[in-house]
């Protein structure tokens, strides 16, 4: 099942704990050789490509509270141990660990951290 979104701006989207969203790369109609891929052979593949679009803080650490000593500041704030895809990278991601969802009639992938198994970061890639 897909979820569909009207949002213009794709800024206001936050991204939760170690979620991840990819904006995937169009399949490959052809092989190396130029034999052309029936549709329903891109649908088959367990490993996709994807470019990073936005992701979560991280995993939340818990809060240590030193109530034995008042005279310590105490902060409430929430703090994330990060996780490592950045905007612009390039994602290797196991697709069957992803949600479906079309963002001004674009797909997209929310995937976790765990699914993602490889990345390629390149500083000049939007150059």
């Amino acid at each position: 099942m897909t979820s569909v979104l009207e949002e213009k701006n794709l800024g206001k989207l936050i991204m939760v704990g170690d979620r991840v969203l990819i904006k995937p790369r169009s399949a490959q109609e052809k092989t190396k050789s130029g034999l052309y891929l029936p549709p329903g052979v891109q649908e088959k593949e367990k490993i996709y490509t994807g470019y990073v679009v936005k992701s979560g803080p991280g995993y939340p650490i818990p809060a240590i509270s030193d109530i034995d000593e008042p005279w310590k500041n105490t902060s409430e704030e929430v703090k994330y141990l990060p996780i490592q895809p950045q905007e612009g990278d390039l994602a290797v991601y196991i697709q069957k660990n992803g949600w479906d969802i079309v963002i001004n009639k674009e797909k997209y992938i929310i995937v976790p951290q765990s699914a993602i198994l490889m990345l390629i970061r390149d500083e000049g890639l939007f150059d």
